[in-house]
């Protein structure tokens, strides 16, 4: 038992430590522009894009917020936006699914680059993704009265406490929490191989993988980001790019299965704490972020043949 831990604590280290390496810097960086107020500047280029899919201008700055920061950040903004809006169920959960098609850009992108993917290149497919989806669903509210009702938000985000002190036990305390989840996460993923949970879940998927661009290799790393986010899937798959188990193009479509549709339990509470309804922000989304990365492996493959 005691070899079993240490081996386990051994493995969550090397795991850990390149998501580590990777949140440190952006954290610092990310709480500068925001003492400076640059991340208000920046998220207000964003408001002529809510026109598109049918939000109010001001919204812009939520999820240029969320971009830059995390959830939460974008969360705070909406919090004190929405009272003079008067939303619809419908524009709220717009406003959320593509927050969660894209949020935390400078941690996650970084992941998704440290793996061996082009960071611009997934980035631009999460932003591109997060605005055609946008408007299919606004569209598709207007067009059929759907959810055009006012919510009642259950969600109150808590007023933050700018101190740097406080600010600093905050991120120490998401990285330690980061650890305990990447080494629940090991245990669970050797014990489910060992039962051969995850051999059933690579054979059923097998036939199915490759018409997104993947093998049953990545099924198992893919299935924990999808739940558990990025972040966590993303440490893994940057470990077996490392050891040479996954091709190149393998990582960048399991990246980018993970930056449309990740973090399915925690992040989409969230939203639905916020007002977004559950068909949207994750029934249709997941289906919509299927076909939108078959479409895109099928046309690159097509342009290869070619």
């Amino acid at each position: 038992m005691r070899g079993c831990l240490a081996a386990l604590a051994a493995e969550t280290w090397q795991t850990s430590r390149e998501l580590i390496r990777i949140i440190i810097p952006v954290v610092i960086v990310t709480k500068i522009l925001e003492e400076l107020g640059l991340i208000y500047t920046l998220a207000s280029l964003f408001a002529p894009l809510m026109e598109l899919i049918g939000l109010p201008g001001e919204l812009g700055l939520v999820w240029g917020t969320a971009m830059m920061t995390s959830l939460y950040g974008g969360i705070a903004v909406f919090m004190s936006l929405a009272p003079d809006l008067h939303l619809t169920s419908a524009q709220i959960t717009v406003l959320a699914s593509v927050l969660l098609y894209c949020h935390s850009l400078p941690v996650e992108l970084m992941v998704a680059k440290r793996a061996g993917s082009s960071a611009l290149v997934v980035g631009l497919m999460r932003f591109f993704a997060a605005l055609a989806y946008g408007a299919f669903f606004s569209f598709f509210c207007l067009r059929f009265n759907f959810l055009q009702n006012r919510p009642q938000l259950l969600f109150k985000a808590p007023l933050a406490d700018s101190g740097l002190l406080s600010w600093t036990a905050d991120q120490v305390q998401n990285i330690l929490f980061i650890i305990v989840i990447i080494f629940c996460i090991l245990v669970v993923m050797k014990m489910l191989r060992r039962f051969g949970v995850l051999d059933l879940l690579e054979r059923l998927l097998a036939p199915v993988l490759p018409n997104f661009g993947m093998t049953s290799s990545a099924a198992p790393l893919t299935v924990v980001g999808m739940l558990m986010g990025i972040g966590y899937g993303g440490a893994l798959i940057i470990r077996e790019a490392q050891s040479g188990r996954l091709s190149r193009e393998e990582v960048f479509n399991s990246m980018l299965l993970l930056g449309l549709c990740h973090s399915l339990i925690e992040d989409t509470l969230l939203m639905a704490a916020i007002g977004g309804k559950f068909i949207g922000i994750l029934w249709v989304r997941m289906v919509f972020s299927l076909i939108f990365l078959y479409l895109w492996v099928y046309f690159r493959r097509r342009v290869s043949v070619k």
